[in-house]
């Protein structure tokens, strides 16, 4: 039995101590690398606005580049779409190195993983002796194993859902939906008014509480949820280079442990998947028992991911149930949601699905804040996929920034041209999101009687798809009677109770009946020889009206007088209206549900498909006919044969 080293449990650890050695140190430089790295994606995430976009062009073609580094985002996306987005061979450079020395990118790249270090570096604090404890492998880490086996089935399915827990996706969609908002609340001078997303309490709960959960677990997310470490934890069973214990030199002290980021063993046989290929072991090896070797003895290592073969099983099987599961609810297919309004450059919705990781870069990059993060509007296979949300903001004519950031084709790239019909795509027409409707019940001058053009004047499309036509009615208790009259003014009374040969005086505001250029007011006067005449009101006092001209006969006492108003009301042009929702955002209606909103029926994305399914046109509407007792014309039984075949 070997004897017990005199210095076992008094060795202090000297790194970052008082030497300038530090400075070449292998974990001083793997720090500076995640410092790099984490600010990195900090410039990415702050440079990705519009307005730097509009001035700096070139900066399209980097602020997606850690998002497209991420092998699970490749890899998922390759076998939901059967191809690969061209972007995404960038994730070979994690890929190739994973092969060659471990895991290193949880360590050295990932700002998410950075993140829980620095956490748990601040605020944990523990004896070293139950630093020791906590660092030991534990069962719980199977876990991502499972979640990862469940996802990618899922996957080859058609339904990609990698962005709800993928470390990438994750921290771009925190810091866009929670952590930039909250902290750009208290300096709304400096920055300008911070941007609402929908489900931003739940986005900061997430965050904080797997952040939180370091000080239970070190690196809890990384060692139990990350299915990004998963598969990389399973590649590095490959590795050439590992983390190497000389069993001769070691004295079992287990400080090794102290600082272990993946929990991964090194005291012992080394789990190659937990490894993070930190270092941080071989420095606080007192007796330089470890260091990082080329092809070790195999007998020193568990290369494989340990899990239980049954829960793999489970998990599989949990994955092929979640497509049919979901996709039997109906919300992206003929339960649609017409709420569901994608970005402009949007695939059809299916293939849409089949290709956003939920990475919110769009809805970061969008100047109106239209873009917000779907809750259960396209199913659960659409949580958190952006969606536009007309209350909060509109589709800006000249913006295509969406699809510049977008990193898996989910939103095509396109010219500003193609969105709006012009030049080479003027016979296409430009693209439309949706179509406009109106809720005649509540909006003001179908409803109410009153005056209102707002919709008209912001609609950005020339012809204008929002026009007006102009209509007539009596205003309520308009009917007055006549007591006396000039040429071109008169004076009334309301109009008498039954047995009464006088009404009560009446008392108008003045100029009431003035009218503006979006309501005029008229004044017909019905003889008692039963002839009428009508002239446009000018003004009024309290009980006398002037009209514009003269009459044609001075109205006699007890002549009939009618108010009448003739004011605009709205209608659509559905082959012009493009969806882009500024209708909705303006519209003076804001109570809990505009007079004017837009749907995603109309929508270009959709329109090549014939199955009813998935498409959201409006030309699916001219396939039926109730004429001739029900049954369709000869002509749209045949556009109907050809939607069907």
């Amino acid at each position: 039995m070997q004897k017990p080293h005199p210095r076992k449990g008094k060795v202090k650890i000297t790194r970052f101590r008082d030497s300038w050695r530090n400075l070449t140190r292998i974990t001083t430089i793997r720090i500076a690398a995640q410092c790099v790295t984490f600010a990195m994606f900090l410039a990415f995430v702050l440079l990705t606005t519009f307005a730097n976009l509009d001035r700096y062009p070139g900066l399209r073609l980097w602020v997606s580049k850690i998002l497209e580094i991420d092998p699970l985002v490749s890899i998922a996306t390759a076998i939901t779409t059967h191809t690969v987005y061209k972007g995404l061979l960038w994730s070979l450079i994690i890929l190739i190195p994973t092969l060659f020395l471990g895991r290193f990118f949880c360590n050295w790249v990932c700002p998410y993983g950075t993140l829980h270090q620095f956490v748990g570096w601040l605020f944990r604090k523990l004896r070293p002796k139950d630093t020791i404890e906590v660092n030991r492998y534990k069962d719980i880490q199977h876990v991502k194993y499972y979640i990862l086996a469940a996802m990618l089935v899922a996957a080859v399915f058609g339904s990609l859902q990698i962005g709800l827990l993928d470390p990438i996706c994750l921290i771009y969609r925190s810091f866009t939906g929670a952590l930039l908002p909250a902290a750009n609340m208290p300096a709304q001078e400096i920055f300008g008014d911070y941007k609402v997303h929908r489900g931003a309490w739940l986005l900061g709960i997430v965050i904080f509480g797997l952040v939180a959960m370091n000080l239970v677990i070190p690196r809890f997310f990384c060692r139990v949820l990350c299915p990004l470490g998963a598969l990389l934890g399973a590649l590095s069973r490959f590795a050439w280079w590992r983390i190497e214990r000389d069993p001769v030199k070691c004295t079992d002290c287990d400080l090794c442990l102290l600082n272990c980021e993946g929990a991964s063993d090194p005291h012992t046989q080394l789990r190659k998947s937990e490894c993070f290929v930190c270092f941080n072991c071989i420095e606080d090896c007192p007796e330089d028992a470890l260091s990082f070797a080329f092809l070790p003895p195999k007998k020193h290592e568990v290369p494989h991911t340990d899990v239980s073969r049954r829960k793999a099983i489970f998990a599989t099987v949990a994955g092929v149930l979640f497509y049919p599961f979901v996709r039997a609810s109906g919300r992206s297919t003929r339960d649609f949601s017409a709420k569901v309004v994608r970005p402009p450059g949007s695939v059809e919705e299916l293939e849409f699905l089949e290709r956003c990781i939920k990475c919110d870069q769009c809805i970061r990059v969008c100047p109106t804040n239209v873009l917000q993060p779907a809750w259960f509007e396209a199913g659960l296979e659409g949580l958190w996929t952006p969606i536009m949300n007309f209350r909060i903001g509109h589709c800006q004519l000249n913006c295509t920034a969406c699809g510049q950031v977008c990193p898996t084709g989910a939103i095509q790239r396109m010219p500003i041209e193609q969105k709006l019909g012009l030049g080479e795509f003027s016979e296409d027409g430009p693209v439309k999101l949706g179509t406009a409707h109106f809720d005649t019940g509540r909006c003001l001058p179908y409803s109410k009687n009153t005056p209102c053009v707002v919709c008209e004047e912001v609609c950005p499309t020339s012809p204008k798809a929002i026009y007006s036509e102009r209509r007539s009615l009596t205003v309520r208790e308009g009917k007055k009677m006549a007591m006396s009259a000039t040429d071109n003014t008169v004076r009334v009374t309301e109009w008498p109770r039954p047995g009464q040969p006088v009404g009560e005086p009446v008392l108008f505001d003045i100029d009431r009946w003035r009218g503006d250029e979006t309501t005029i007011y008229h004044v017909s006067i019905r003889h008692q020889d039963g002839t009428t005449e009508s002239h446009r009101i000018s003004g009024n006092d309290t009980d006398t009206v002037m009209i514009e001209g003269r009459f044609a006969r001075r109205p006699a006492e007890g002549a009939a007088v009618v108010m009448q108003i003739e004011f605009k009301v709205p209608k659509v042009d559905t082959n012009l209206c493009i969806g882009c929702g500024i209708c909705e955002r303006e519209c003076p209606v804001v109570g809990d549900r505009r007079a004017v909103y837009v749907t995603a029926e109309g929508e270009t994305r959709s329109d090549q498909y014939r199955e009813r399914d998935r498409n959201r046109s409006l030309r699916l509407l001219k396939t039926a006919s109730c004429s001739g007792g029900g049954h369709a014309s000869e002509a749209h039984k045949i556009d109907l044969r050809d939607f069907l075949t």
